[in-house]
């Protein structure tokens, strides 16, 4: 048999030799460049980024069961992992490999949490809050993760405190700044751009119960929160997600679900706009997203729990549909992405 060598092979001016594509990524006109980084970025399965989860939440008793999604397909969520012990209304902050989820009722913990997105299992310890809270929210712009407001202790004291991890180092969260003007924040819908964090659409368990204001920061620059706009329906209990561009919140609680969804565009200040309608009203929504497409856990509807999981095209306006369910019917997960609008640089 005659030998065969790979190299003796050349295209049609003989100036190169083969090329491996779609295997690795590729450089130049006859060579091969083999990817370089943390593994975390190269999915376990062979896929790209895009994957959302849902961490924790309750049941109605508090669990620690982590969901996962791939943003850009429809169906049902599967099982990822645990978080490790049994919590919900804890805040949820990623970059695109790993997700931290802080607080939490189980009763009120000060934990955060990490996982890496790109493989499924556990949560592992990364340092603590300053302060114990729960239904605070996270934001982050892939390096630094924020966490906003919250309440602590049985009286439903809310906070107006803001803590920042960086999320490739474990450690205790040190002090931001604080939220605008004195108001507190719970019970908020979360989401970034690249450069700024925004909270909005409070309120708690005691006066003021609902709130239609819109915080914002600068995440790379310490400091206390600054005023937005308003959204248009006064709410709390909603859910935040956004592409690079525009920031979504949606359902909440108005003294009843609400079904509304409002946007802004994050680059420029003003009030939100409306942007359709979930499928049902719903309560305690929680939000993720890749840069195109917004996710919703539905919460809480009429009658109570559920498992629904709805989504939008975040660059144009209109209702949502369904994308499929979670595990179990859940309200109050702490959601995340390795794909979030701030992500984009």
């Amino acid at each position: 048999m005659s030998e065969f060598r790979v190299n003796s092979i050349t295209n049609q001016d003989g100036s190169a030799g083969p090329q491996v594509c779609g295997v690795s990524t590729f450089s130049g006109k006859s060579g091969v460049q083999i990817p370089s980084g943390s593994s975390d970025f190269r999915r376990q399965d062979g896929g790209g980024r895009g994957r959302g989860i849902f961490v924790g939440g309750e049941t109605p008793n508090e669990v620690n069961t982590i969901n996962k999604i791939e943003i850009a397909t429809t169906g049902n969520a599967v099982d990822f992992g645990d978080i490790g012990f049994d919590r919900d209304q804890s805040g949820g902050a990623s970059s695109a490999t790993r997700a931290l989820i802080a607080g939490g009722r189980s009763p009120e913990v000060s934990t955060i949490n990490y996982i890496t997105l790109s493989s499924e299992g556990g949560g592992h310890d990364f340092g603590d809050l300053t302060e114990p809270w729960n239904s605070g929210k996270g934001v982050s712009d892939g390096i630094t993760a924020l966490w906003w407001g919250g309440e602590w202790s049985g009286a439903y004291q809310g906070l107006m405190k803001i803590e920042f991890n960086i999320i490739a180092t474990t450690g205790n969260a040190s002090v931001f700044g604080d939220i605008s003007d004195g108001r507190v924040y719970s019970q908020t819908a979360s989401f970034e751009s690249s450069t700024r964090g925004f909270i909005g659409a409070g309120g708690g368990r005691s006066s003021p119960y609902y709130q239609n204001f819109i915080d914002f920061v600068i995440i790379a620059t310490q400091g206390d929160s600054k005023d937005f706009g308003d959204v248009s329906v006064t709410r709390k209990a909603a859910g935040g997600c956004s592409s690079s561009t525009r920031g979504i919140f949606a359902g909440g609680d108005t003294g009843s679900r609400s079904d509304v969804i409002d946007f802004i565009t994050m680059a420029s200040e003003g009030n939100a706009t409306d942007f359709g309608n979930l499928s049902t009203a719903s309560q305690f929504v929680a939000g993720t997203s890749n840069t195109t497409r917004g996710v919703f856990n539905l919460g809480d509807q009429s009658p109570g729990l559920v498992n629904n999981i709805d989504f939008i095209t975040i660059s144009t306006t209109g209702n949502s549909i369904d994308f499929g369910d979670l595990t179990a019917a859940t309200r109050m997960c702490a959601p995340a992405s390795d794909s979030h609008g701030g992500l984009t640089r």
